[in-house]
């Protein structure tokens, strides 16, 4: 099928999931697209990003299909037990905390429970498994050590390609197993221990009945299991960053153009900083299409900035020594949240309003502007406002929880 029919598929599967009317089959033709942008960007995403508890449950009949390769009622059945929250009943000699995949989510998310496992097991060996470029942003933590694993991000077989380098690391019966809703298990739908081992936080559903952000839902989720208050995001990088008392900003939107705000915005939000607080850094993340915006908003504005083109860690360096941060949702906002740094959030693309209760970074110096209504005159506003507010505001302190 072309690529077009695959999108229209996926998306039919998710408008009849949305109306309450699951298929009885994942179909045949979105389980073998070797590219997989319609199965995971449009359906799998789809689902999971409207954070309702139903929606996981069609999310698992569909899944599950594809990864039994038949009959998916034992694991569903899997499923539904260890999506429950349970205390923790061992005491284990290691402690193997998930990625999340996405360099956001793991510092919003996954560092909660690393934060959590490192007080509840001071004596525990603590293993961050996934990819090099998440675990730069916690490798100056002493207490952790490395798990390298790929994570291939093509279609469904090739997604399911790590699952036996996970099963052979954590076959150790004396190892534990905490699960953030990674897409290493397909959010928690792949078997990769005994299941008394396992701990599965399954974010889309927990605490669906309240506005709290995601790292408020962690830490309340590690309270139930673990017994561990007050855990809280966090970053550890490997080298000290150095303060360069500007402004660090980023225009990336992961591939997403729902979360842009309608051109010539860009160019103005780089003049509105600029003039309110300098010098800039702005990351041309990965290249291609988000580095030629960068290039022409900062030649339309006539601004000097700075570019960083380096790794996301040294990146999170910069926010971290930064004066402010400025950026659409995505994960500078939660690099800035949890190393204390005042940040402008320009939230917009949300499928429903849950996304945005769960992903606006929380705090006192976070500033989230809610966009309902993509008009650039109105949110450049609502940024000046959020200047005026933050300017004397000083740099962060700690990075350290």
């Amino acid at each position: 099928m072309t690529s077009i029919s695959l999108s229209r598929l996926a998306q039919h599967v998710l408008d009849q999931c949305l109306a309450g009317s699951v298929p009885d089959e994942l179909p045949r033709p979105l389980i073998d697209d070797p590219g997989g942008q319609s199965l995971f960007g449009i359906l799998a995403e789809g689902l999971a990003d409207r954070f309702e508890p139903s929606l996981c449950d069609a999310y698992a009949h569909l899944f599950a299909q594809a990864i039994a390769g038949g009959d998916p009622t034992a694991l569903v059945a899997r499923y539904r037990r260890v999506r429950h929250p349970r205390p923790v009943a061992i005491d284990p000699r290691r402690v193997f905390v998930l990625s999340r995949v996405t360099l956001g989510a793991d510092v919003a998310v996954t560092s909660v429970l690393l934060d959590a496992a490192k007080h509840r097991f001071p004596d525990a060996e603590l293993v961050f498994v996934g990819p090099l470029k998440n675990y730069q942003l916690f490798s100056g933590d002493p207490r952790l050590r490395h798990a390298p694993v790929t994570y291939r991000r093509g279609g469904w077989h090739d997604r399911l390609a790590v699952a036996p380098d996970l099963r052979g690391l954590f076959a150790d019966p004396d190892s534990l197993v905490l699960d953030p809703d990674s897409r290493l298990t397909q959010l928690g739908l792949l078997p990769v221990c005994d299941e008394h081992r396992y701990h599965l936080f399954e974010s889309r559903s927990y605490g669906a009945e309240t506005p709290r952000s995601l790292p408020e839902l962690t830490a309340a989720w590690a309270f139930e299991t673990l017994g561990i208050s007050g855990a809280r995001p966090y970053l550890a990088l490997a080298e000290t960053p150095q303060p360069h008392g500007g402004v660090s900003v980023s225009l990336g939107v992961g591939e997403n153009p729902a979360k842009r705000i309608a051109d010539p915005f860009e160019e103005e939000l780089l003049l509105l900083v600029a003039a309110a607080a300098a010098p800039l850094w702005i990351d041309k993340g990965a290249g291609g299409e988000e580095a030629a915006r960068v290039d022409r908003a900062v030649q339309d504005a006539g601004v000097d900035a700075q570019f960083w083109t380096g790794s996301f860690a040294g990146f999170a360096s910069l926010i971290a020594q930064s004066r402010l941060y400025v950026g659409y949702d995505s994960a500078g906002q939660h690099i800035a949240a949890a190393a204390g740094i005042p940040l402008i959030s320009i939230f917009a693309g949300f499928p429903a309003p849950r996304m945005f209760d769960r992903w606006r970074p929380s705090g006192p110096r976070c500033a989230v502007i809610r966009v309902e209504r993509p008009d650039p005159p109105e949110v450049l506003d609502q940024v000046r406002r959020a200047l005026m507010a933050f300017h004397q505001l000083p740099v962060g302190d700690s990075l350290e929880p």
